[in-house]
């Protein structure tokens, strides 16, 4: 089976890297026979510090589902047109917004010098932050700050791109149309219903609604509606995250109908 990881407030917390027990529970994981892999909002630059290097080879999707990084080499990767990068860049002028905007590896952040995205933002030093107009292509861009966020947030809402709003970071989070983290594990050729899914936000929605299973860390409103389970942020949520793991890797695939009734039984009496 396909067990499908978001990494920010799903399995690492608070920035820090995945602990080395949950580390060692996935590993354990994918030695059992399952697939492991990541799914991230960040791009992949972004992921490599929070996912222990024996891990860098597992499969990774990044920036929403724009980046694709398979046994350590970026397979996939899809941006925005430049007719999109320039209405985009009309908004955020008119409403002097700052922005983080991801290429394949670089990028260009034009934010304030304490915005807390600096914590996660290339922590390990592997890409450079260059002028927008050396970027060869853009895969996600995040607004940070701007005079009305709401008017910025109305006016990106009539573009043609997958917008979402993280009302925690107070930050819109800007993807190519049609790209999330179902729309990647689709390029994988992993169907609906043949994978089983963690996550904690709006972002991985999409993920959630083709899993077979899906478990929300944490409570978010509009994720909750298509959680099969979730798990509650205490001082026990590695463990328990751990002790969901366990339970899941006795789940059995059975061809191409994923997981089947029996299944879906033991899960919901497990």
């Amino acid at each position: 089976m396909n067990f499908v990881f978001d990494l920010d407030g799903t399995i690492c917390f608070k920035g820090q890297p995945i602990s080395e027990k949950l580390l060692n529970s996935l590993e354990k994981l994918q030695m059992d026979g399952h697939d492991v892999i990541f799914a991230s909002a960040r791009p992949i630059r972004d992921m490599l510090p929070v996912i222990d290097a024996r891990f860098h080879e597992y499969t990774m999707i990044g920036g929403n589902g724009s980046l694709i990084s398979v046994n350590g080499t970026i397979r996939y990767s899809h941006s925005f047109t430049d007719t999109q990068i320039d209405s985009i860049h009309k908004i955020l002028d008119e409403y002097n917004a700052t922005y983080l905007m991801d290429g394949e590896w670089n990028y260009t952040y034009t934010g304030p010098v304490d915005h807390a995205i600096l914590d996660n933002l290339d922590p390990s030093n592997l890409a450079k932050n260059i002028k927008l107009s050396d970027h060869q292509s853009i895969i996600k861009i995040l607004v940070l700050t701007a005079d009305d966020m709401n008017q910025v947030l109305d006016a990106i809402l009539k573009l043609d791109v997958t917008v979402h709003k993280h009302g925690n970071e107070n930050v819109i989070d800007i993807s190519p149309q049609g790209i999330n983290k179902w729309s990647a594990l689709n390029k994988l050729e992993i169907e609906k219903g043949n994978y089983i899914a963690f996550g904690n936000d709006a972002n991985d929605i999409s993920m959630f609604k083709n899993a077979a299973y899906s478990i929300m860390v944490g409570h978010h409103k509009e994720l909750s509606q298509y959680a099969s389970e979730s798990i509650p942020l205490s001082e026990d949520v590695e463990d328990d995250i751990i002790e969901k793991i366990n339970v899941l890797s006795e789940i059995k695939q059975h061809g191409d109908a994923g997981i089947d009734s029996f299944n879906i039984a033991f899960l919901n009496n497990g």
